[in-house]
């Protein structure tokens, strides 16, 4: 059995994005509709990430 490549996960991966309206959790590919599955609303919000970002400001 080969490992699957690096594009290939790439393509399989999800992000989870929160719905705008009913604040329902989406997973969501590439390629798939922008769309709520719960209420169908449209405008979809991207989970905040658990990896600590800095930011230098000076």
């Amino acid at each position: 059995m080969s490992e699957p490549s690096s594009k290939d996960t790439v393509l399989k991966t999800a992000m989870i994005y929160v719905c705008g309206e009913c604040h329902h959790e989406n997973e969501m590919r590439p390629r798939d509709p922008i769309r709520c599955r719960e209420c169908g609303y449209r405008i979809m919000y991207k989970k905040r990430t658990k990896r600590l970002i800095v930011f230098d400001a000076r």
